[in-house]
């Protein structure tokens, strides 16, 4: 997948996370939100990076070939042509640096799971999901290019709720990511949320407001 592909979800997707969200919500008071980006960081460097490493693997290449071939060293022709070739590769190495693998095989993991852990902070902010009235709304993000699930939940369900319980609901998501449908895993990971969030925050049957739309959040 390219870093600038924006289609993740076909309409019948979205409606069927919409419905989890609905059926998951009638036995909590909490607000579940899903999200999924393509990416939780722009990576700018990646592409430099990728450049420099195949100009790198390329000039040491030249170099190797070249001893091999000519024992007395490359004369000025030979360099004009080891710098050419070096500059193509980079060029080609900046160019695969804007797709997804590569940004993946250049950057580290520790990075990915920062950026993912700013974007879900900055869309629980953006989306207002911590406004609802008893502090119970929760984010649960799938970000892409980071292959990364990230679940953000308010201070009341942060009291109520232990990491492991969270851990379970990536866990839902990421055992059904790896079959390649996004929809079905946000399902499963909307689904144990709301068998958790039901014994730890179960909805009262006269005051049950829908604070924020049972709908999936979709950005770049």
């Amino acid at each position: 997948m390219a870093i600038g592909d924006e289609s993740l979800l076909k309409p019948e997707e979205r409606e069927r996370i919409g419905e989890a969200v609905r059926t998951a919500e009638r036995r909590t008071r909490a607000e579940i939100v899903p999200m999924i980006v393509s990416r939780s960081g722009l990576y700018r460097d990646a592409k430099h990076r990728a450049g420099l490493i195949l100009a790198l693997f390329t000039l040491t290449a030249l170099l190797m070939l070249d001893a091999a071939w000519l024992p007395w060293g490359w004369n000025g022709g030979d360099g004009a042509w080891l710098v050419l070739c070096t500059v193509v590769a980079y060029a080609i190495g900046a160019w695969a640096g804007t797709f997804a693998p590569m940004v993946r095989l250049v950057t580290s993991r520790e990075r990915m799971r920062q950026k993912v852990r700013l974007r879900a902070e900055r869309a629980f902010a953006q989306h207002g999901i911590f406004q609802t009235r008893e502090r119970t709304g929760i984010l649960l993000m799938l970000s892409v290019l980071e292959r990364e699930v990230y679940v953000l939940a308010d201070k009341e369900l942060v009291r109520l709720v232990s990491i492991d319980q969270w851990n379970e609901v990536v866990q839902s998501v990421v055992e059904r990511i790896h079959a390649g449908d996004m929809a079905v895993a946000l399902c499963a990971g909307v689904n144990r949320c709301g068998e958790i969030l039901a014994r730890a925050c179960p909805a009262t049957s006269d005051d049950n407001p829908n604070e924020i739309p049972d709908r999936v959040i979709e950005e770049s």
